[in-house]
Parts: C-alpha cells; structure tokens; sequence
C-alpha cells in the first residue's frame, strides 16, 4: 500500500519562525511524505492550496504563516482572507486543507517573542499533523 502524500505550503515571511511548523509537521508525518512549497507571504497561500489540492496527489495540504501587525495595514483583515480562502480551497476541491495561520495580537521581533513563536509553531506543526492523519482516517470510514 502506498503511503499518502502531502503539501506543506509556508509564507517565507517570519520564516525562522514559520519553518518550525514543518519541523513540527516532520516529527509526526514522515518528511518522505511532504512536498514542501514556498511562497511569498500568506496571501498566497489559498491559490497554491487550491492548486494543490485540485492536483489529486495530496491526502492533505497544510499552510504555515506568521501575520503581525505590521502598522500599515490592518493584519486582522489579512489573517481573515487566508483563513477563509484556505477553507474555501479544501471545500471546493473535496481536500482537507489546514491552517497553521497564526495572527498574534502583540507580536515583538524581539528574541523572547521569537523564541516564545518558535516553540508554539512546533507543537502548532505537530497538531497540524495529527489534523490531516485524523481527517484521512475518518474520511475513510465512510
């Protein structure tokens, strides 16, 4: 029996940070199973899980991104965007489609909140992994 594969898609902003959610993804489901795909920020991320997922080759796709406030513009708006457009990939393409979408209310690149960030995203990765592996096992009991 071959083994499911998956997507990773992660947004290369805050990507010392974002990256630890894949680490976390590896510790669950073998890194032989994951194709990884980068792009720009998390914006992004719905079209390519959308693309991904529409390709049948994908038991799940997941999505890792870091939206802060940057002061520009208002983050919240952007972190609700990517959220929807991801559910909406996963509905209309029949693929469960995850979300490591995290939009922290007072987020400092400041060493302490990195490594508070970097740490959560691990287990958020972890948690991401047993999601799909969770979904695929229900959905094959129907």
């Amino acid at each position: 029996m071959t083994q499911p594969r998956f997507a990773f898609v992660k947004a290369a902003w805050h990507a010392d940070i974002v990256d630890q959610a894949l680490a976390g993804f590896c510790e669950v489901i073998d890194a032989a199973q994951v194709d990884v795909i980068d792009v720009p920020g998390a914006f992004e991320m719905p079209l390519m899980a959308r693309d991904l997922a529409a390709t049948g080759k994908y038991a799940a796709v997941t999505c890792a991104a870091l939206v802060v406030d940057g002061g520009i513009y208002r983050h919240d708006f952007v972190a609700q965007a990517v959220v929807d457009g991801l559910m909406r990939a996963g509905l209309d393409t029949g693929v469960p489609v995850l979300s490591v979408s995290l939009t922290p209310h007072h987020f400092q690149p400041t060493e302490h909140h990195v490594g508070i960030y970097r740490e959560h995203f691990v287990e958020k990765g972890r948690e991401a992994a047993n999601a799909a592996l969770g979904i695929l096992k229900a959905r094959e009991a129907l």
